[in-house]
């Protein structure tokens, strides 16, 4: 028996459209020696399509423990394993992390192969700030428990990204609305990369009301996202204590200009607070 490890793949497939799958991708999953599969009938719809004939198992989060501990075995002794979810990027709201913690652990070379994520896809176009966000993975279940949920974010500055079944996207919607202003901005992707991709944006008020109006945007699998609270004015009291000492450590190594942009990066503050502020700092 061989005492060289195998390694573990972490592959991103299409969150819709079978041709947003990499050549890399591809060629992992023909030469990989076992195929770990959420939905193993969902995942040959995209094996037939690039002729992979590699074998599948399934692997779930009804049998991710179990089946752990097989596929770290077969990993130890030198088997070669890809790890794919139904759609996007694996462990992203989907099993996985119990696998690729333990493989850490056992010095299991681990390999990412990147692609499609659908939370960065709708991220990327929603128009919504995408320097600095939060993803949250699904809210509650209950409207109570919701709306708990969302009033916990009301002053986080960051853009706020969840998924949502269309199940559930009405009740999350209202519970959105009775939360936040309703001149908050907010977008909705629906059904990405797929025949019925559909993204708005706009106001709390407006895309909610799209929503409850539009039968077809109740249908399908869902990204909501909601703008962080923005900061209004150029005050020093607007800015956090640990943003303020980014600031003042920037300011002993760098220029005005240069801390004042590397702080802007680094904290998500207003770039004329911090401006108004380093002039202050510096007697300027």
């Amino acid at each position: 028996m061989s005492n060289v490890k195998g390694s573990l793949y972490i592959v991103a497939t299409p969150i819709g459209h079978l041709a947003d799958i990499s050549l890399r991708a591809i060629d992992v999953l023909k030469n990989v020696d076992l195929i770990a599969a959420e939905d193993t009938r969902n995942s040959k719809k995209l094996l037939n399509e690039y002729s992979i004939q590699t074998k599948m198992t399934a692997y779930h989060e009804h049998n991710e423990d179990k089946k752990s501990a097989t596929l770290l075995e077969k990993l130890s002794d030198g088997s070669s394993i890809a790890l794919i979810s139904d759609a996007g990027t694996p462990l992203i709201n989907d099993p996985g992390y119990s696998l690729v913690q333990k493989a850490h652990a056992m010095d299991i070379k681990v390999v990412p192969i990147p692609g499609a994520c659908a939370l960065i896809t709708a991220l990327s176009s929603s128009g919504l700030a995408t320097a600095r966000f939060s993803f949250e993975g699904f809210l509650p279940r209950t409207s109570s428990a919701r709306r708990t949920a969302l009033e916990v974010y009301l002053k986080d500055s960051k853009t706020l990204v969840f998924y949502e079944s269309s199940h559930r996207i009405v009740a999350t919607l209202e519970d959105i609305q009775a939360v936040f202003e309703p001149t908050r901005k907010m977008a909705i992707a629906r059904e990405l990369t797929k025949t019925f991709e559909t993204i708005v944006s706009g106001s709390v008020v407006d895309v909610v009301g799209q929503a409850q109006a539009d039968k077809n945007m109740q249908r399908g699998e869902f990204v909501v996202l909601v703008e962080g609270v923005q900061k209004k004015g150029n005050k020093s009291a607007e800015l956090s204590d640990a943003s303020i000492n980014t600031l003042k450590v920037l300011l002993q190594e760098c220029s005005l200009k240069t801390a004042v942009k590397l702080a802007v990066d680094l904290t998500g503050e207003p770039k004329k607070a911090l401006y108004s502020l380093a002039l202050t700092l510096t007697g300027k």
